[in-house]
């Protein structure tokens, strides 16, 4: 299979509401946030919030697409509701969903209905079977560090519960909280453990490879056969660093086969040709699989992780959709 043949589906492309943003820049949160964020783009990305970078929406993100040859993008509101005190959202679902319908089959509806806790279970659960049965709704994100308790705080059964019930696969941010004023109390990834026992037909996708907790996530995801791994945003580093990137992957590969490993953006969407092309052209060093044990990264593994293992777990066809021609997007 030739890496231009590869159905490449990734979750967490984040959409913000311009008119929203404009109108928020005063509130000293805002701040504390860029100031914060700039950290984690840095490493993941090479820039900071204050570099050019495509805006955030969809119609500039459909280009890239086709330039990266990806064929499907989940897409996702912003939240950091905490970042105003509660009075906004950076996007809603709504939004969301204005953004993705002029592309259908192309980018699909990655719901996020919280802060959970916060809001409370009863309206949580309602607009999650909402969008579920009624929009269409693939996969839904749970963003603990803005709530008000961790990923297995006993409150959100009922929400779990729910997500089981409608068959819907969670993405949930694991590892460290990348921006103030959110604690990294509420998302490490050995809090699942607690939820997968609980909850053992529940579909979670740890976002971020759990880091810097990978190892014990890779465990846990070896552990439960509900769970899976993202690389989400990450591999924007481990493309920069690659030798981070081949402990990671080799090391994951050691513990579970290539069905539990998943992709997921969280970058500027100009960063999506080098990120995928960096799977897509993935080698496992010889000296690592001699000293390390590591396996080389086969054609099947990376078919697995760019698309097909998200295809399987959403429900949506894996056939080819980008505009890619002959190694060049299509005019």
């Amino acid at each position: 299979m030739s890496k231009k043949d590869f159905f490449v589906a990734m979750t967490e492309f984040h959409f913000m509401n311009l008119q929203t943003m404009s109108e928020i820049g005063y509130y000293p949160g805002m701040q504390h946030f860029h100031s914060s964020v700039s950290g984690v783009l840095r490493a993941w990305s090479g820039r900071s919030m204050d570099d050019p970078w495509p805006s955030p929406v969809a119609s500039e993100l459909a280009p890239y697409m086709d330039k990266a040859n990806v064929d499907v993008a989940f897409c996702l509101r912003e939240p950091m509701m905490d970042i105003t005190g509660g009075v906004v959202s950076f996007s809603t679902n709504g939004f969301m969903m204005q953004q993705i319908e002029p592309y259908p089959n192309r980018m699909y509806l990655e719901a996020n209905v919280g802060p959970v806790i916060r809001r409370g279970i009863k309206h949580a659960n309602w607009e999650l079977e909402y969008l579920v049965k009624e929009k269409g709704a693939k996969l839904c994100k749970v963003y603990q560090p803005e709530d008000d308790g961790p990923i297995n705080d006993r409150r959100l059964w009922p929400f779990y519960e729910k997500a089981q019930e409608l068959g819907i696969p969670l993405t949930l941010h694991t590892g460290v909280s990348y921006v103030c004023p959110q604690p990294n109390s509420h998302c490490h990834p050995q809090q699942l453990d607690d939820v997968a026992l609980a909850f053992p037909e529940l579909k979670m996708i740890a976002y971020h490879a759990g880091w810097p907790y990978t190892e014990e996530l890779i465990g846990l995801c070896g552990k439960h056969k509900n769970l899976y791994m993202s690389l989400s945003g990450i591999f924007g580093w481990y493309q920069r660093s690659p030798y981070r990137g081949y402990h990671a992957i080799g090391t994951a590969l050691q513990w579970v086969p290539a069905d539990k490993i998943v992709l997921g953006f969280d970058l500027p969407f100009d960063d999506l040709p080098r990120v995928t092309d960096y799977i897509r052209d993935l080698s496992m060093p010889e000296e690592l699989q001699e000293k390390w044990g590591y396996a080389q990264v086969t054609d099947e593994d990376k078919a697995k992780i760019l698309g097909l293992n998200l295809a399987k777990l959403t429900g949506i066809e894996p056939t080819k959709r980008a505009k890619f021609t002959a190694g060049k997007p299509a005019k």
